[in-house]
């Protein structure tokens, strides 16, 4: 599939990573995503996409226009349609907040309609996309509506829940979560409410998956790969609990996942293009 995506000017770069376009026939049709540090929205102008959770208690989803997802702790699969065109935002962990209108952990893995979050905008922004011209101009279309929507003053929190967030990210996890809150001049307890409400998961939490991914990140498939030195630069010295872990984020373990990988690489090099995996 090809991809068109371009980094969204102040203000909105301090809350989403890329807006991007997908069109084409996709490689693989059945697609395995383990947790990664974003929330996203899509917009999809081909047929149904259906999705499923990890969790065999939650029923599946079809999505036919658009819809909002949080971070995730635990991975989902997701089918496209036989061909693909859509237009979607990673917001960075806390960046979806200040544009959803409510507590992001009503959104932590789960999904929702465009229209239940943004009422009765999906028909409108779906034709002022189909309206345009190329890519570029549809990424513009959504870049103006998430100006729309962005909330004028920040909500109480999130500031701090921006800049610690931060740390985390450029840390990739490996600061330890007493230090942000003492960097910020609150509880630990403090901090993770704030966390929940703007995130959706605890610092914590949001910590693991920010190690995960850089681990994810530095796996070069074309080599031989030193799980243990990888693991312990990522952050993880207790084997068994990476091993545990890699499992339970991805459904492999990790001899199994390089297989994978071998087979069917990754087109791009980021977390989020990394991390979902083909499943069928």
């Amino acid at each position: 599939m090809e991809y068109v995506g371009i980094v969204p000017a102040p203000p909105l770069d301090r809350f989403i990573d890329d807006i991007y376009c997908l069109t084409g026939v996709p490689r693989h049709r059945l697609m395995n995503v383990p947790p990664m540090p974003s929330a996203h929205l899509f917009l999809h102008h081909g047929g149904p996409v259906r999705l499923w959770d990890s969790d065999r208690s939650v029923p599946p989803a079809l999505m036919t226009d658009g819809w909002f997802m949080g971070v995730w702790t635990r991975r989902f699969l997701f089918a496209y349609p036989p061909r693909v065109r859509l237009v979607g935002v990673h917001f960075k962990p806390w960046g979806m907040s200040p544009f959803a209108g409510l507590p992001a952990a009503e959104l932590r893995n789960r999904w929702a309609p465009l229209d239940a979050v943004w009422q009765r905008s999906a028909d409108r922004i779906r034709n002022r996309i189909g309206d345009a011209a190329s890519a570029a101009e549809a990424l513009r279309v959504v870049e103006e509506e998430l100006r729309s929507h962005l909330a004028v003053a920040p909500a109480r929190g999130l500031d701090l829940v921006r800049h610690t967030g931060g740390w985390l990210e450029t840390s990739h996890g490996t600061v330890a979560v007493r230090a942000l809150a003492d960097a910020a001049g609150v509880s630990g307890n403090h901090l993770a409410g704030l966390f929940k409400d703007h995130v959706g998961v605890t610092p914590k939490r949001m910590a693991r998956i920010y190690r995960f991914a850089r681990l994810i990140v530095s796996v070069d498939a074309l080599r031989p790969v030193d799980w243990s030195g990888l693991a312990q630069t990522a952050g993880y010295f207790d084997h068994a609990h990476f091993s545990r872990e890699f499992k339970d984020f991805t459904g492999h373990t990790p001899t199994e996942y390089l297989a994978l990988r071998r087979r069917f690489p990754a087109e791009r090099r980021d977390p989020q293009d990394l991390g979902p995996m083909p499943a069928d």
